[in-house]
């Protein structure tokens, strides 16, 4: 991935450019010391004078409002800032509508809010004041002793990030809260970012350094020293990318701090950068008068055998790595996103969609988009989903328009939305709800408009997720990442009485990936690489667990690598400085998850007897005991040395009802739950209270006794026994108050419990 560099010569600055911004994704506005404002328009490459300001006004930082999406405020309007102290808005045909007296000294910085409703300003008297949209001083937020030379606001808009000298502060807006103050360069820092979708920091200084933050103060990246001081940074919309300018230098950079491309531009120093809404441009003021114009190409994707690459503005090259073919696909536009998977290659326009099969490049399925500025598009093994300025749609690939979800109202901000944020599986769409971050919002895309499916809780805030892509949607599971890096696996499908499960997997998980054909879960925990052959085994044993996952030791892989895609038995993880290192793992798991899926247990046993692995034999009994298949199950538990629960299943062999059997399996797994809600469901009360009996889970025993007013008398019986062998008085509040109540007989009790079991066995036999 590189820039490509243009200076648009149609008309220029007569002085140097300070400011740049952009009006759409094909008009830019800049700003110079020659007082003017010009529109560059990037279609027709023609300049327009906007206006001419006052002789005086000399701007040092400019903004305008791009995100349109609904009925938002204060998107009309450009905020200039200048060296007199002032702030001016003016609208969008040149018109000067308002100056105001913000700062003693230069205003330096002038940022809108998110929203558009309130704007900051911060200078070199040290203060950063909050304002309304209409000019109106709301609060000073910061006092500060030395000059503030760049500020942002948070992506909550609840925060604000400033430069104090050497020092970064991010300052919440709530009254009486302490701001966060850590040293982060070794001089002055001149400019500052914050990553709306990622929450990530980057700074830059006149240490001639750039620095990658996350929003607690921890260093995550720095780079190498520069020979001039950075004077301007950028995000891009989507925040996977960033760029950097200094002195004769532009930088793009992934979002880990590693570098795609180092360009030496003859434009002097670069004051200002600002990104298109589509994420493939990069607008940049120049000293030399110029304004910078550089378009992102050279993106590079990969899917087993193919490999796909943006070589120009509207220029594709797909080649096939096994045969050497290779195909050019010229496009009509310029191109803003690729996306490749699946057996098939998607290029999005300004205006189309085109939807390309692998095996055949000749003809494309094209689409007319809706609003014509993509922001993402995710594939799945059945669709595709497109997400633009307000709104997604998901399409067939062939081209049919399957759905287009709806959310609740506040769940989803399509500006700050990432790919951590949402996932999309073949009958299911997750997403991360915006406002409240312990919330996934699940739509199903099956059967038309598809439906919504009850909002999976959590207790910790949510930071990536993703469904897995394989196997039916009755098995769909959602892998979650908290705030804390604990990793967790939950059911997504709720199955009649039985509640949605959620278990806890792995801990310090930094990213992860699913296999993209087998339910296999990839990730980056601590310092090693992590396979989780059978993630769904927490549902079956948990004991299990450990015994059915691969580490690999991450030596290879140095500081924070992250997983970036899992296809077959390759894992492709990204070091930190940006080099791709490829891991190989068993095949054999595949193939034991494909012979599981179809129900060939003997294959199954066979290949495990030849492998001799203990990790796959953890892996079979745990797909065993999930389908209900007991010779498997027992084989497997006693190749791994598992007595206990050989002699368990051999138990369970001799139970001739089956919902009591369906019953010992769960609990054999150790779910008491489902357990007990099975044999309720075929109205086996006294098995479910004998059951609790047996696990000593008194209180509910007695519970279910009392409910169904049946068998009181059985369990407190079996309490009085218990305490007796230990010689210990009773206690417990519950079983006091029933003590002279209920006349133990134990003849009676023994003759109901007969009974119970010959009814049982009359039923059975009946049927």
């Amino acid at each position: 991935m590189r820039f490509k560099i243009s200076f648009p010569k149609e008309a220029e600055h007569m002085d140097t450019v300070c400011c740049v911004g952009w009006n759409n994704a094909e008009e830019i506005f800049s700003f110079g010391d020659d007082h003017v404002l010009l529109k560059w328009n990037l279609v027709t490459n023609e300049a327009f004078k906007v206006c001419d300001l006052p002789s005086d006004l000399y701007p040092t930082d400019f903004h305008s409002f791009l995100r349109q999406s609904g009925k938002k405020q204060g998107q009309d309007q450009l905020l200039v800032t200048s060296t007199d102290g002032r702030f001016h808005l003016i609208g969008r045909n040149g018109r000067l509508e308002k100056s105001v007296e913000a700062h003693k000294g230069a205003a330096l910085v002038g940022r809108w809010s998110h929203d558009g409703a309130s704007l900051l300003t911060a200078g070199e008297d040290g203060l950063v004041k909050i304002w309304s949209r209409n000019g109106m001083l709301r609060s000073t937020v910061v006092q500060g002793s030395s000059p503030t030379y760049s500020a942002c606001w948070g992506p909550d808009s609840l925060h604000i990030l400033h430069t104090s000298g050497k020092m970064l502060v991010i300052k919440p807006l709530a009254p009486n809260t302490k701001a966060n103050r850590w040293k982060a360069h070794d001089g002055i820092i001149l400019k500052v970012a914050w990553n709306l979708g990622k929450g990530l920091i980057v700074s830059g200084g006149e240490d001639c350094k750039y620095k990658v933050w996350d929003s607690y103060g921890r260093q995550l990246y720095s780079s190498q020293i520069h020979e001039f001081p950075i004077t301007s940074l950028a995000w891009s919309p989507v925040g996977d990318l960033f760029c950097v300018g200094s002195y004769n230098t532009l930088r793009l950079c992934d979002r880990a701090g590693w570098s795609y491309c180092l360009e030496k531009p003859a434009t002097g120093s670069i004051y200002s950068l600002a990104w298109s809404s589509d994420g493939t441009q990069i607008a940049g003021a120049c000293a030399n008068n110029l304004v910078l114009l550089a378009h992102v190409i050279e993106r590079r994707l990969e899917w087993r055998h193919i490999e796909a690459v943006m070589i120009g503005r509207k220029t594709v090259i797909v080649k096939d790595v096994c045969t050497e073919a290779k195909d050019k696909l010229e496009l009509p536009e310029r191109i803003i996103h690729l996306a490749l998977g699946f057996k098939h290659l998607i290029i999005i326009t300004p205006a189309q969609c085109y939807v390309y099969l692998i095996t055949n490049l000749n003809t494309p399925i094209i689409i007319e988009l809706r609003e014509g500025s993509v922001s993402m598009v995710l594939l799945a093994d059945r669709h595709f989903l497109i997400v633009e300025r307000s709104s997604m749609s998901l399409y067939s690939y062939e081209g049919r328009l399957l759905a287009t979800p709806r959310w609740p109202a506040p769940a989803i901000s399509y500006d700050v939305l990432n790919r951590s944020q949402i996932s999309l599986a073949s009958d299911m769409i997750a997403l991360r709800d915006h406002t409240d971050e312990k919330v996934v919002h699940l739509h199903e895309t099956t059967g038309g408009e598809g439906g919504s499916v009850p909002p999976l809780h959590h207790t910790v805030g949510i930071v990536e997720l993703a469904l897995n892509q394989a196997g039916p949607a009755a098995d769909r599971q959602i892998a979650l990442v908290d705030r804390n890096r604990d990793l967790y696996i939950a059911t997504v499908v709720l199955r009649g009485t039985i509640t949605r499960k959620i278990e806890k997997l792995g801990v310090m998980v930094q990213s992860l990936c699913w296999n993209s054909n087998v339910n296999i879960l990839a990730g980056m925990q601590d310092t090693a690489l992590t396979v989780w052959y059978y993630p769904a085994v927490l549902f079956v044993d948990q004991r299990l667990t450990r015994r059915t996952t691969v580490m690999k030791d991450a030596a290879e892989f140095g500081k924070s690598p992250s997983v970036v895609s899992f296809e077959g038995s390759h894992v492709a993880v990204r070091r930190s400085d940006g080099a791709l290192v490829n891991s190989c793992l068993s095949p054999h798991v595949a193939v034991l998850h494909g012979l599981a899926a179809s129900n060939q247990w003997q294959d199954a046993l066979r290949l495990c007897r030849v492998l001799k692995d203990e990790t796959m034999w953890a892996c079979l009994a745990a797909m065993a005991v999930r389908a209900r298949h007991l010779d498997t199950a027992e084989e497997s538990y006693a190749a791994i040395n598992q007595v206990d629960k050989v002699a368990y299943i051999q138990h369970i062999k001799d139970v001739n009802i089956p919902a009591v059997q369906l019953a010992e399996m769960a609990l054999l797994g150790g779910n008491i739950q489902d357990a007990e809600s099975l044999l309720l469901q075929n109205g086996l009360v006294f098995r479910a209270i004998l059951k609790n009996l047996h696990i000593h889970n008194w209180n509910r025993a007695l519970d279910l006794a009392v409910k169904h007013k049946t068998h009181v008398d059985t369990v407190l019986l079996y309490r009085k026994r218990y305490l007796s062998a230990f010689e210990k008085p009773e206690t417990n509040k519950k079983f006091l108050q029933f003590h002279d109540e209920v006349d133990l007989d134990e003849e009676k009790i023994e003759q109901k419990i007969a009974f119970e079991y010959e009814k049982e066995a009359s039923a059975v036999t009946g049927s």
